[in-house]
């Protein structure tokens, strides 16, 4: 499942927080309550890479990931730049 940080701006007291989802949902202000406000940009988290000495490790949130990302291990690669280019290819 897909995993974002997001990053929220709120239209009335203009304090700024960020929430991690599986999707880019509209959230709550938790400094005044404002209601429906929705993310202005967000990370992709779906995958990560991970540094081991000597590896480095891709790690995906799995599509039975709820409330988590529940991350697992998909891939090794003994580069960072072999992990990066993993990571773009089957994110497309």
């Amino acid at each position: 499942m897909a995993w974002f940080l997001n990053f929220y701006l709120c239209y009335r007291c203009k304090a700024k927080w960020r929430g991690k989802w599986s999707c880019m949902v509209d959230d709550q202000c938790p400094y005044c309550d404002a209601r429906d406000i929705s993310p202005y940009d967000a990370d992709d988290l779906t995958f990560l890479v991970t540094e081991s000495p000597g590896e480095y490790a891709v790690l995906r949130s799995p599509e039975t990931a709820e409330h988590t990302p529940d991350y697992v291990e998909v891939a090794k690669f003994s580069t960072r730049e072999s992990a990066d280019a993993y990571v773009a290819e089957v994110d497309e």
